[in-house]
């Protein structure tokens, strides 16, 4: 058995800026915050993380009710930015996710720094929600490591203790895949479909880099297809 963990935002799909717009929008509403992109880094972090420098940056008091107040603005905003926004499935994602599914000792899971409802709005708006049913999500960690260590709970609860971390592949765009999934002993492969180059992603040591899954056959010898 293999397990195949994905990143999502710019790994699966590019949202067009949907989830900052609706973070952002969020802040208007909830908050009555003027809705400026303050800089806060989005790209490889989770949602709880990039909540915590929100609301650091706008002196917004770090509790969990200011945190459940943001998350349900946020999850009802999501939808509305999805449809205003210009996103798509990246480049030969379906074709790879079709043939792996096929596939009955290779398993489709989650590894990403969105909030679990968030990932599963985004993915169902693109239509590739039904391909995965476990994983580790960013509600509750503001440490992609932390997550990872989450989905790797999430793998061993489902499949059994005995699946080790050679056995798992973590696939994403940023830098912080690749750390995460080394942090659990997983393989680790780039992909250039993000803000980060090649070159970005082998500095990381990743064991695999490819373009983007319209050239994932150097993937799929990988997985013994």
């Amino acid at each position: 058995m293999k397990i195949c963990l994905f990143d999502i935002d710019g790994t699966l799909i590019t949202t067009g800026g949907a989830g900052k717009l609706a973070f952002l929008q969020t802040l208007q509403e909830a908050f009555d915050i003027d809705a400026i992109d303050p800089g806060v880094p989005f790209a490889g972090r989770t949602d709880r993380g990039i909540v915590a420098d929100l609301f650091d940056h706008f002196n917004i008091a770090q509790n969990h009710r200011n945190w459940i107040r943001f998350t349900d603005v946020y999850l009802r905003l999501l939808p509305g930015c999805l449809a205003s926004c210009a996103g798509k499935v990246l480049p030969g994602i379906k074709l790879f996710l079709e043939k792996i599914a096929q596939h009955p000792d290779i398993k489709l899971g989650l590894l990403t720094g969105n909030m679990a409802d968030g990932a599963s709005i985004k993915l169902r708006h693109y239509g590739l929600d039904h391909y995965f049913d476990f994983g580790g999500f960013g509600d509750q960690h503001t440490e992609r490591d932390l997550v990872a260590q989450q989905a790797l709970r999430a793998t061993h609860q489902r499949w059994g203790q005995s699946v080790m971390g050679e056995q798992i592949f973590v696939i994403g765009d940023t830098p912080a895949d690749i750390r995460c999934g080394k942090a659990i002993g997983a393989n680790t492969v780039g992909v250039c479909t993000g803000k980060y180059s090649a070159k970005e992603l082998k500095t990381e040591a990743a064991k695999l880099v490819i373009e983007d899954f319209t050239v994932a056959d150097i993937l799929f010898e990988k997985l013994k297809l």
